[in-house]
């Protein structure tokens, strides 16, 4: 009899163009919202239909089958969503830390689901491979939804790796608060596609124009009020700020959002001031050693140094 406490083998016996402004859930039942609370971790798996139990199940991808169980299919959806993930910040089915060497995460890789890098000494990330991607992309439930949860692959920013694989570990601390508080987390939303959507308002004037240079032609009022239609910080220049995340959620039948910021040691001056100033939560980054912190009265002796 299969016992899941095995793992993969003998040998280990021994051993998660749409409108990105505010989401669109505000006719949702509240008992329907409950239904749908989930625990931070659970979050992605719940946009997509793969296996959920401790057992692996075929999974078909065109003519091609894998066999994932529900631990995996969490990490499959997780890395989709927030692109890189070190590999101890993600789970198993007993919620030990994932290793390359064994276990969900050498069976995914052996599968040609996902890919590790190794970023430094103590930390390897996870990225999806194009046939993840595909898995996670095969399996929606949430296909035609306006809001739904996007999914990517691959390595976008190789300089900024170690910065981006921080997002998922400030995700889980802001979620948790989010959680305890009662709300309802839906889906995140990564700064790149904030400002896809950004520049795709720039340059709408210039679509089809043969004469167009390619300069933007908005002007300061249109531009302030695309800012605020999507509940981010515009000074008096135009200068719209993007959170490196965006939560999210509705709590008590109302829609909201939760933006933040990674801050690292690498922000100085006017930028980890703008930062400071823009209403985003701060999480400061400092893995192995100096861990992370909400923004606020807490966290401003590091903000102080950063400026």
């Amino acid at each position: 009899m299969y016992d899941p406490r095995w793992g993969d083998d003998a040998r280990e016996r021994d051993s998660g163009s749409r409108d990105l402004s505010r989401g669109g859930r505000s006719g949702t039942d509240s008992r329907e919202r409950e239904r749908e609370r989930v625990e931070p971790r659970e979050v992605f798996a719940g946009h997509v239909n793969l296996p959920r139990g401790q057992e692996r199940e075929h999974v078909w991808v065109r003519e091609h089958s894998h066999m994932l169980r529900g631990s995996e299919s969490r990490t499959l959806a997780s890395v989709g969503a927030f692109r890189a993930i070190p590999a101890d910040d993600l789970r198993d089915a007993f919620d030990k830390p994932l290793d390359p060497r064994h276990g969900d995460l050498w069976h995914l890789r052996e599968e040609g689901l996902v890919q590790t890098h190794r970023v430094d000494r103590d930390t390897t990330v996870v990225t999806l491979t194009k046939e993840g991607r595909d898995l996670l992309e095969s399996h929606r439930r949430d296909q035609d939804a306006p809001d739904r949860q996007t999914f990517t692959h691959g390595v976008q920013r190789p300089r900024e790796l170690k910065h981006d694989a921080e997002l998922y570990r400030a995700y889980l601390e802001e979620a948790e608060h989010l959680h305890e508080a009662g709300a309802t987390i839906h889906r995140v939303v990564l700064e790149n596609e904030l400002k896809s959507e950004y520049q795709a308002f720039l340059q709408e004037p210039n679509r089809d124009r043969e004469d167009s240079d390619g300069r933007p032609e908005r002007s300061l009022l249109e531009i302030e009020a695309w800012a605020q239609e999507h509940n981010l910080p515009c000074d008096d220049q135009g200068h719209v700020q993007f959170p490196d995340l965006r939560i999210e959620y509705d709590i008590d039948g109302r829609d909201d959002v939760r933006d933040v910021e990674v801050m690292t040691p690498h922000y100085r001056g006017a930028h980890a001031a703008g930062k400071s100033g823009s209403g985003f939560s701060l999480y400061f980054s400092g893995r192995g050693g100096g861990g992370g912190g909400r923004g606020g009265s807490r966290s401003r002796g590091y903000m102080e140094e950063f400026l």
